[in-house]
């Protein structure tokens, strides 16, 4: 049995980094993914989906130091399902990805870059 998956694709925000009670650090990040379709009409449509990303010590220090929001990258790790109470004690449920390697693709663009390729593109 194997619980792996692949992720390719935006960051949509900046890294947040957190410390355990045992000085632990955790960043969690959003990553989103799109996927293209025809719906009923053969009309092709894309579709956004977002993704709870959890990075632990070195991974996590790496990706909270080097990670900037709209930058490519891609998340390999596993699938972690998540059940709690809320507080008015309705049980609620979680997934996430705890990243065990994050490979940088390609940094976010600037806005220095947006305008230049307004000028030139």
């Amino acid at each position: 049995m194997k619980n792996m998956v692949t992720l390719v694709g935006f960051v949509g925000n900046a890294p947040e980094t957190r410390k355990t009670r045992g000085d632990s650090a955790i960043t969690s990040l959003s990553l989103a993914t799109n996927r293209s379709f025809r719906d009923g009409a053969g009309e092709r449509k894309n579709e956004t989906e977002w993704h709870r990303i959890t990075c632990f010590n070195g991974v996590g220090k790496t990706v909270a130091e080097h990670v900037t929001k709209g930058a490519m990258v891609m998340v390999t790790g596993r699938l972690h399902y998540s059940r709690w109470q809320d507080k008015n004690g309705a049980e609620r449920f979680g997934c996430e990805v705890i990243a065990e390697r994050v490979d940088f693709l390609a940094k976010a663009k600037t806005q220095a870059d947006n305008r230049q390729g307004q000028l030139f593109g």
